[in-house]
């Protein structure tokens, strides 16, 4: 039995991106799975998806977003999961089949940050772990996050180089995770004429990241000063549903 994993705390995101997330993964995955959603908020879920308590971190409400709490997927003991674990972000879009993202060999896989690709950052909104395996990486953070923080700009930064030192540090193939903003969203002005592009044969899943985010564009979408614009393509409709 595999485990994939998703995180929705705050109001940023509702329930129907853990929604629409569970259709996608059952639509897309052959294997026994358990689709495990760990939240401070569970009203509207979906009665299929595993609900578990938000694993407990104290945050400076001051300090801007930077995803530090998904480190406590590493939490020695992770509610009652034990075995390999697929982490998703809410505001993916799957397009293919979820299996070879547990075909593939190694401890511990990550995005290979499109942005950063003289670095060693992955972008963690697709990676599979060891659950109880690595416990240290969310220990060394809690009792050193200031230290972290000033170091790493970002969860995704300190996790990439945590799996380095420790020599486990591997990636997705390229073609399997792209960016919608960087594969798909056309350049000023055809985004206002033409849908988006489909991000290749081989896409399995779409990762949506800034602006603008899976729920802005089913209508269409344009940033404030009007120069990005997204027409929703086919792909996109037919895949972002539950």
């Amino acid at each position: 039995m595999e485990n994939i994993l998703c995180m929705k705390w705050g109001t940023r995101y509702g329930a129907e991106y853990v929604n629409i997330l569970a259709g996608m993964v059952r639509r897309n995955m052959s294997l026994p799975y358990r689709f495990v959603c760990f939240t401070d908020d569970a009203r509207g879920i979906r009665p299929d998806v595993e609900i578990r308590p938000l694993p407990e971190m104290t945050l400076d409400a001051k300090l801007p977003e930077r995803g530090w709490r998904k480190l406590t997927m590493f939490q020695k003991e992770l509610a009652d999961l034990t075995g390999r674990a697929l982490f998703l972000d809410l505001d993916v879009v799957i397009l293919g089949s979820l299996d070879p993202f547990f075909a593939q060999p190694g401890a511990f896989r990550i995005i290979k940050d499109w942005n950063l690709r003289d670095t060693i950052i992955g972008n963690s909104s697709v990676f599979r772990f060891e659950i109880g395996k690595h416990p240290d990486v969310l220990e060394h953070y809690l009792m050193h996050g200031e230290d972290v923080r000033r170091e790493h700009r970002n969860e995704q930064a300190y996790l990439s180089h945590a799996m380095h030192e420790k020599g486990i540090l591997e990636y997705w193939d390229d073609r399997w995770c792209r960016s919608f903003k960087k594969h798909s969203m056309r350049p000023f002005p055809l985004g206002y004429f033409l849908p988006a592009k489909h991000p290749g044969p081989e896409t399995k899943i779409v990762i949506f990241h800034g602006k603008p985010n899976p729920a802005e564009i089913r209508g269409g979408w344009h940033s404030a000063n009007f120069l990005r614009a997204v027409k929703p393509p086919e792909w996109f409709l037919e895949n972002w549903c539950e």
